[in-house]
């Protein structure tokens, strides 16, 4: 099994002058496909400096990132792009959404810069939104809804173009305790339906419910251990749930919503 991510003694300095600030240390992280990583630590850790890498976002100082088997120093800003869009989604703490646009537009705008036709875009767009549970929002701009829909929509926007693994920073932040679960748990069905989950966060919920948490301190690894989810897995002999019809947790649902929990995936070993 090829691993979605291979980071091989990353280091990232940022400087000024004279003066230079040592943020990653030396990172050596490998995640394969059907993990559900936590990565955390205190504030200035170098979380959110690892997350940016990881999402291309911004470049190590010195070692090697390999996303999908490729290194991305040697890809060009082309394929770079392409390389993210095909890899990568992301979720943000802020949700980032374009306050002009309503909900269903908003989960398009990935599927316009891949060039996907309008009538395949909306039909990708509204079959996404009906999952994450705003099938009766599509029309809604971000200013209309609450913060938990709001993340709802920037789920829905990160898996437009089907990537292989989802960044997410902090994305439950900025939610109430009752969003905040209900957001959580449409991230535990993603896990459940094959999708890579990478999220930096202070919210010890996670822990609770990833496969592994990767603890940070002063730009290194301090720790790198199953999580609980991991442990419950291991305690039952590996054998993970099997397919059940059942409702997310929307506030708002729509009469008759439901959402369907694809069959695990098989532990990788």
């Amino acid at each position: 099994m090829q691993p979605i991510i291979e980071l091989r003694n990353i280091r990232k300095v940022y400087r000024q002058g004279e003066f230079e600030t040592v943020v990653l240390q030396g990172i050596n992280i490998t995640i394969n496909p059907g993990e559900y990583v936590c990565i955390m630590g205190p504030s200035g850790c170098g979380k959110s400096t690892l997350l940016n890498v990881l999402g291309c976002l911004d470049q190590p100082s010195s070692g090697q990132y390999l996303l999908g088997g490729e290194d991305v120093a040697i890809l060009n800003d082309d394929d770079l792009s392409k390389a993210r869009c095909r890899n990568l989604g992301f979720i943000f703490q802020s949700y980032n959404l374009i306050q002009q646009l309503t909900v269903v537009e908003n989960i398009e705008v990935p599927l316009y810069y891949k060039g996907v036709q309008e009538q395949e875009s909306r039909a990708i767009a509204e079959k996404l939104a009906g999952q994450v549970g705003l099938a009766h929002r599509l029309h809604h701009k971000p200013n209309e809804l609450s913060g938990g829909q709001q993340q709802r929509v920037a789920i829905a926007r990160a898996l437009a173009n089907d990537p292989l693994m989802i960044l997410a920073d902090e994305a439950t932040g900025n939610l109430d305790s009752k969003s905040g679960k209900e957001i959580l748990d449409i991230f535990d069905d993603l896990n459940c339906a094959g999708k890579t989950m990478v999220f930096v966060t202070h919210d010890e919920r996670m822990v609770q419910r990833c496969t592994r948490v990767i603890r940070l301190k002063d730009g290194l690894v301090e720790k790198d251990e199953p999580g609980a989810a991991a442990a419950r897995l291991i305690a039952s002999g590996g054998k993970q749930g099997t397919s059940v019809v059942t409702k997310f947790p929307v506030s708002e649902a729509a009469p008759g919503e439901e959402h369907m929990h694809l069959p695990a995936p098989a532990l990788a070993t």
